[in-house]
């Protein structure tokens, strides 16, 4: 069984079944990279982790709704820097040195190397604390 492939993973979909293949396309790319990452089901987000929490998503809405692609989800990263891309919908320094960046994705397309590239940044942040 695919780690992000349990009940509980599923469950959080239910209200946004449309956007569960763009999950299971991150988290498939996630996995391919980071394969010891942890996967926790909240209530608002799932979140993906090492020693501490590199990414999340969510349906955090980052944009006005009329500016939302259908489906979406919000990936969540936690960088040491500002990141500089037309793709970030926000950002903010959440204390000195950690930026909380999220990215809107509408299709699995956009799941590519750029994405995966911050990430990796976000990835290798997080086990430098």
């Amino acid at each position: 069984m695919k780690p992000w492939n349990d009940t509980d993973a599923m469950l959080f979909f239910d209200p946004h079944p449309a956007a569960l293949p763009l999950f299971e396309a991150f988290a498939e790319k996630l996995y391919g990279l980071y394969p010891a990452a942890e996967m926790r089901v909240q209530k608002t987000q799932i979140t993906f982790s090492n020693r501490h929490v590199f990414a999340c998503v969510s349906f955090l809405h980052v944009k006005k709704k009329a500016e939302l692609p259908d489906p979406y989800l919000v990936v969540t990263l936690g960088l040491s820097f500002p990141l500089a891309s037309h793709r970030v919908a926000a950002k903010t320094e959440a204390y000195p040195g950690r930026w909380t960046t999220h990215i809107v994705i509408g299709a699995p397309s956009e799941i590519d190397s750029e994405l995966m590239e911050w990430v990796r940044l976000a990835y290798d942040f997080s086990e430098s604390k």
